[in-house]
């Protein structure tokens, strides 16, 4: 029996393990959370799929079973949210690893698919990669610091001013850490 409230998680460390139809969901999801005003990459949008698709192909090739993982959340095998996490193959730094695009569907928001995706990336972070901690930037003024804070993360500094959105909007970019995994 499986419970329709959870969403169903995968883990994908490969292009070839990517289907071209998920490559669209992604795709899709990017430009729909994009143009929501979600913090996902593309600071200006309205962005669309053909902006948006050659990003998601390079961010597809450059994962690598020993360096990185994509996770992925869904609904009955609609996609329903992502993220992507890396660790750098210098020796100094190989034993912490970074988060990068968290996003999850505007319409399937409330629904726990960016808590389930991070619990899940924790795990893979340890399990899989061997990982010790792990770090994001997320931008400040959209209330992800609470987010992340719940899910165990703590703000280890911050760059002020570092995100302009619009003359008008500037933003802090907000570094975060999770060390205890």
């Amino acid at each position: 029996m499986t419970d329709d409230s959870l969403p169903e998680l995968a883990r994908i460390s490969d292009v070839h393990e990517v289907r071209p139809a998920l490559r669209d969901q992604l795709t899709d999801c990017w430009t729909e959370v994009t143009n929501s005003g979600g913090a996902a990459g593309f600071p200006f949008p309205p962005v669309d799929h053909e902006q948006v698709a050659p990003v998601v192909d390079e961010l597809l090739g450059s994962l690598d079973p020993r360096r990185s993982r994509l996770v992925t959340a869904a609904f009955g095998g609609v996609l329903a949210g992502w993220v992507v996490l890396r660790r750098d193959p210098h020796r100094l730094v190989e034993h912490w690893g970074t988060v990068h695009h968290l996003q999850t569907r505007p319409g399937l928001r409330g629904r726990g698919v960016g808590s389930a995706l991070m619990r899940e990336l924790r795990e893979v972070a340890r399990d899989e990669l061997g990982l010790e901690q792990l770090h994001l930037a997320a931008r400040g003024g959209e209330g992800l610091e609470d987010f992340y804070g719940r899910l165990g993360w703590r703000e280890v500094g911050r760059w002020p001013g570092a995100l302009r959105l619009a003359p008008d909007d500037t933003r802090d970019e907000v570094l975060m850490l999770l060390d205890a995994l």
